[in-house]
């Protein structure tokens, strides 16, 4: 995802996706070198339509009833009158509703693609998430973009539920934060030189929310002692990236030593309907000649290793994958007043294939 470094940069760039402008704009990357400061709400703009899941619990509801029965004993000898009272007391219990179910859509079989081999996948149908495939990031420091959100390794930020991993942003003070959500990471476990990569996805909608599918170079280290293995000379492929305050658009990018930040190679996908109102399949296929990004099945952007020109492409080693939803920063911007929390980006699946001729030679 490309980065923001400086405050101008990112009014440009926000003034530009508002007017909708051509397609060589990039957006920030979540792996900028500098920390800048978390960005605050400033405005109280809405996003242009909302699509959010909230869960809300309704304490238990008593309702008492009182009933009074009175009889009474005349004797004509004497004029005395007893009176007795009694008073009965009910009390009903009622029990809020359960929390809505994550709604999982309809599976998509594993499909028999013609030169492919499926490598790897994980389709989240198990009880909790799979440790062997997943690392979490912690921390909230802004990212280098200014984000808002902390990310933990709780399960409200993160879980499997009824068949989808469930990536939830809370507003809620945490450690020195304000926000809460979780990014997720296959270093170390999952790691791929060429393939075609793909999830099934469903972003929430929001001014300030901006989540991710996304790759950056296995050797990645932002404390190492070799700038060779920081950001961006480990390279960034950015297979979608969405930002709340354009429902209509996604993003493909790529980020590396002199295109990164606001100057990398990216593509803007406009379509004439609400991304956020259901799931979408967002892939590249990416081998030694270069890279093409896909929307549900459909190109729209290829980028040869030529389109560098004279400067570095850092696409020839392996990457793992990362899935995150962050909240706030220089690159979505403020976060709208009115936006209900919890919000949720749910992953149906991620697969990996490899040409067949090279998982072929890889067994021998």
């Amino acid at each position: 995802m490309s980065r923001l470094s400086g405050l101008a940069l990112g009014a440009a760039l926000a003034a530009a996706l508002a007017a909708g402008c051509g397609s060589d704009q990039s957006p920030p990357s979540q792996e900028a070198p500098d920390s800048a400061a978390p960005t605050v709400a400033t405005t109280s703009s809405a996003p242009t339509t909302t699509s959010t899941t909230t869960s809300t619990t309704t304490p238990p509801t008593t309702t008492t009833s009182t009933t009074t029965t009175t009889s009474t004993t005349t004797t004509s000898t004497t004029t005395s009158t007893s009176t007795t009272t009694t008073t009965t007391t009910t009390t009903t219990t009622t029990l809020p509703p359960p929390p809505p179910t994550v709604t999982a859509p309809d599976p998509v079989p594993i499909p028999d693609i013609e030169g492919w081999e499926l490598v790897w996948h994980d389709e989240f149908d198990g009880d909790a998430i799979d440790l062997t495939n997943w690392t979490y990031d912690i921390g909230g420091w802004g990212w280098g973009n200014g984000e808002a959100q902390y990310y933990t390794s709780r399960p409200q930020n993160a879980r499997v539920e009824n068949g989808l991993l469930v990536i939830e942003a809370h507003q809620e003070k945490y450690e020195n934060s304000y926000y809460t959500s979780a990014r997720m990471l296959t270093k170390g476990l999952r790691e791929f030189q060429y393939g075609r990569f793909e999830a099934r996805l469903k972003v929430p909608s929001g001014a300030g929310l901006w989540p991710a599918f996304w790759m950056l170079g296995a050797h990645f280290d932002r404390h190492s002692d070799d700038p060779q293995n920081h950001w961006p000379f480990v390279g960034e492929i950015d297979i979608m990236e969405y930002v709340g305050r354009e429902p209509d658009l996604i993003l493909g990018t790529i980020h590396g030593p002199g295109y990164a930040g606001a100057v990398g190679l990216t593509r803007w996908n406009r379509q004439d309907y609400l991304i956020a109102d259901d799931y979408h399949t967002y892939a590249v296929e990416w081998d030694y000649e270069g890279i093409t990004w896909f929307y549900d099945g459909e190109p729209y952007y290829t980028l040869t290793r030529d389109a560098t020109g004279n400067r570095e492409w850092v696409f020839d080693h392996e990457f793992f994958m990362i899935l995150n939803l962050a909240v706030g920063g220089q690159f979505p911007g403020p976060i709208a007043l009115d936006l209900e929390f919890p919000v949720a980006l749910y992953v149906d699946h991620v697969r990996v294939w490899q040409p067949v001729a090279e998982t072929a030679e890889e067994t021998s």
